[in-house]
């Protein structure tokens, strides 16, 4: 299946498509009724299964996959939530599929279920639960029992925004073609649980017709484009990386950084250190190389005499007209910038100046509060996270990533990525610092600047997948040779794959 991700409206334009270019509706809703049977036969032995149907289309899947799975032997019951004689359609069809009557969809009808699917209403609604609909949510909740959503957990909206009544969380959500944002981005990814995306037979042409809003962010989005080693290799070839430190107590982020730049391969590493930090930053240092920085003008300066290919500016170096006036003198040189933490915070009284030094290449990587700094109208109110950060990009004029569980990685012409390959356990001080470190380390290598922040993202969220609870962020760029083997693994079997289908054509 594809990464795309589509509005809720392009879902079904899709759907439109298919039924105008020959597919059969009812052969669409069969599809995800079965889907949604396979994907529960192949995670749960046979047990008591109630089905909950909505009045709508959902309501339908929901009668298919509750016949599939009496086809195959195990216990069913079906409930309707309203008049089963006012089902039309494609509903109406599966209603008679299932060939039973429908019970009501009351909360007493969950007693003694083993496992729930909800199949009440699915990305179209656009208002909260209320009445039987938000009893039966409440109902689901409590019940103790997996509960299976067909596309969307009832209540969610397919948007990607806040709910704004009950939802019963899933287990496993089911959807079909496409990920919608609210598959992606939390609040509502959190409460989807397991999502898997079926192939109910869309027509290959159905990108003729609507545009993703967003891809998920797997290294199939960039794998080509990650540096390989090659035997002739040195490490003036391997690009120069330029990390700038704050004072004598602030040094630990920006070395981080530097570490992490190093280990992405980064030939040289250097970090740029106030008088005051040289000897701090130097007993803390091996392969991390260290330069004298006296004045805030003398960036750009410094940068040109290092040669360097890319910079990372900001982790502890200070709030205020000095770090303002370090990336200013930085963005005059040729090196890339990646950007984060004081660097963002220092221009949040006038971004746009900020926004005027950038280039396509420079990477912002802010977390919620700084990202609200710079562009305090891009609120939770103006949109979903994907929205918010493809028009931030396009303001800035360069690469933004907006941190987070569900990081979002936008830039001008480009399809945004959500990457959600991550660990909570993420959330540690120095972590956003090594993933800043980690995108200057792939520049460096001369990885394309969107490439290279989503590689860096999904290696970051792996490395924090690996360790797990009780990482700290010197960690993370000690597991970084694992996650890169076998990523460079990955390549090889890619590679060799591709050539044999070369080979037999």
């Amino acid at each position: 299946m594809h990464d795309d991700v589509l509005s809720t409206k392009d879902c079904g334009a899709c759907d439109r498509y298919a039924v105008e270019n020959g597919v059969a509706s009812q052969g669409l809703m069969d599809k995800a009724g079965r889907a949604m049977a396979d994907a529960i036969r192949a995670r749960w032995a046979r047990r008591p299964v109630h089905v909950l149907c909505g009045p709508g289309n959902n309501g339908g899947d929901g009668f298919v996959a509750a016949a599939a799975l009496r086809e195959a032997g195990w216990d069913v019951r079906v409930a309707l939530l309203g008049d089963a004689g006012s089902l039309k359609g494609d509903a109406a069809w599966a209603r008679d599929a299932w060939g039973m009557a429908a019970e009501p969809a009351e909360p007493g009808f969950l007693e003694g279920a083993g496992l729930i699917v909800d199949a009440l209403f699915g990305a179209g609604l656009s208002r909260p639960l209320d009445g039987p609909a938000a009893a039966l949510a409440d109902a689901m909740t409590r019940a103790g029992v997996p509960v299976i959503a067909a596309d969307l957990p009832s209540g969610l909206p397919g948007d990607g925004t806040a709910k704004a009544g009950p939802v019963a969380p899933a287990t496993l959500t089911v959807t079909f073609h496409a990920r919608k944002p609210a598959h992606v981005l939390d609040p509502a990814a959190s409460l989807c649980g397991e999502v898997v995306v079926a192939d109910i037979g869309i027509p290959g042409g159905w990108r003729s017709v609507v545009t993703p809003v967003a891809a998920v962010n797997t290294p199939a989005g960039w794998l080509a484009g990650l540096p390989v080693e090659r035997r002739d290799d040195h490490k003036h070839a391997r690009g120069r990386l330029a990390v700038f430190t704050g004072g004598v107590s602030s040094t630990g982020a920006a070395r981080l950084a530097a570490r992490a730049g190093l280990r992405m391969g980064a030939g040289l590493v250097t970090l740029v250190s106030p008088p005051e930090a040289l000897l701090v930053n130097a007993a803390a240092s091996t392969a991390v190389m260290v330069r004298r920085w006296a004045d805030a003008p003398e960036a750009g300066p410094v940068l040109a005499e290092l040669r360097a290919d890319a910079a990372v500016l900001g982790p502890a170096l200070g709030v205020g007209e000095a770090a303002r006036e370090a990336v200013r003198s930085a963005a005059g040189q040729g090196a890339a910038l990646v950007l984060d933490a004081d660097a963002l915070t220092s221009f949040e009284d006038d971004p746009a100046v900020l926004f005027s030094l950038l280039r396509t290449g420079d990477v912002l990587t802010p977390h919620e509060g700084e990202f609200r700094r710079l562009f305090p109208d891009l609120g939770p109110e103006s949109g979903n996270r994907i929205e918010r950060t493809r028009r931030a990009a396009e303001r800035a004029g360069c690469i933004v990533l907006l941190k987070g569980p569900d990081t979002v990685v936008a830039a001008p012409g480009h399809t945004p990525a959500v990457n959600r390959h991550a660990s909570p356990a993420l959330a540690t001080a120095g972590s956003g610092d090594v993933l800043a470190g980690m995108i200057g380390g792939l520049l460096v290598r001369g990885m394309p600047a969107v490439q290279a922040a989503c590689a860096a993202a999904w290696l970051h969220g792996d490395a924090g997948r690996r360790l797990g609870p009780g990482l700290i962020a010197e960690d993370l760029p000690e597991i970084l040779p694992e996650c890169l083997h076998d990523l460079a693994r990955a390549q090889r079997r890619r590679a060799a794959a591709s050539h044999l289908l070369e080979h037999k054509s």
